[in-house]
């Protein structure tokens, strides 16, 4: 890729982008674009942006397409993000649903990457349920990316990525050294089922949830998008279900089918009666 574009060729490419999976590209983010795409366009023997739309459009379901949107949407994730949120999911989610006497909890990681946040939930589900089993719990995992699924379902990670927000604790508890990298136990996957999904489709067949977390991933979707997939995510839980967003993320103004949980650690949104 040539190091700069024209402000039509960016803007384009944005077009493309939202149509495509939802994404609003802000307008400071080109270096973005070039450090994502330079390879991908350099094997693919496509010189200019204009001239990756150009071929983008042509084909709705290529190889091209998939590999771009992968590369444009994969982004860094980490263990037991923020904390709190997985102190909520203890203290107070599956607090709830004890004293609710439920048989079985389902949990939807949103847009869960290469699989860290999927598999914390389920490390928490299974410290949760040591000490009280009252319930069974059930991850069903989503990404756009099928590539960055394959390797979720693989559950092998790097020292580096290991080091990012997991305890020496939890590591040693719940993962394997297999070569130069570690992967999670058997018994921690086996809660988890990945699936591809754009949350800009439909949610049906995943059927319906007790909690949603879909964190740090609506800053990146339109004020349209945002109302569609928040709705949306309310058709999918269960009376009273919650959702688990973002520290930096809230549903004014989208939504207003969810009521402010203040638990002791931060904050979680609750499915208000119908």
């Amino acid at each position: 890729m040539t190091a700069s574009f024209s402000p039509d060729e960016y803007k384009n490419f944005q077009s493309f982008l939202e149509k495509a999976c939802g994404i609003v590209l802000g307008e400071n983010k080109h270096y973005l674009v070039s450090s994502r795409l330079n390879r991908l366009m350099k094997e693919s023997n496509i010189p200019t942006l204009q001239g990756l739309v150009d071929a983008l459009n042509k084909s709705i379901n290529s190889a091209l397409r998939t590999k771009v949107i992968e590369a444009m949407t994969t982004n860094e994730t980490l263990w037991f993000r923020d904390t709190y949120p997985f102190q909520v999911l203890s203290q107070t989610i599956f607090e709830d649903y004890k004293q609710q006497k439920k048989n079985a909890i389902r949990i939807w990681s949103a847009a869960c990457s290469s699989g860290q946040e999927p598999y914390s939930i389920s490390m928490i589900a299974d410290e949760y349920l040591k000490k009280d089993r009252a319930f069974k719990v059930d991850v069903v995992a989503t990404d756009i990316s099928q590539e960055i699924l394959n390797a979720a379902k693989m559950a092998k990670y790097d020292a580096l990525a290991l080091a990012r927000g997991l305890s020496e604790e939890r590591k040693r508890q719940y993962f394997s050294q297999v070569g130069d990298q570690w992967q999670v136990n058997a018994n921690v996957r086996s809660r988890v089922n990945f699936r591809e999904v754009n949350l800009l489709k439909s949610y049906a067949a995943l059927g319906k949830f007790d909690a949603i977390f879909c964190r740090n991933v609506l800053i990146y979707f339109s004020a349209e998008s945002k109302k569609d997939i928040l709705n949306r995510m309310a058709d999918a839980l269960n009376p009273r279900g919650f959702l688990m967003l973002g520290a930096s993320e809230s549903i004014a103004q989208y939504c207003d089918r969810f009521e402010m949980v203040r638990a002791s650690t931060g904050v979680v949104y609750r499915l208000k009666f119908a």
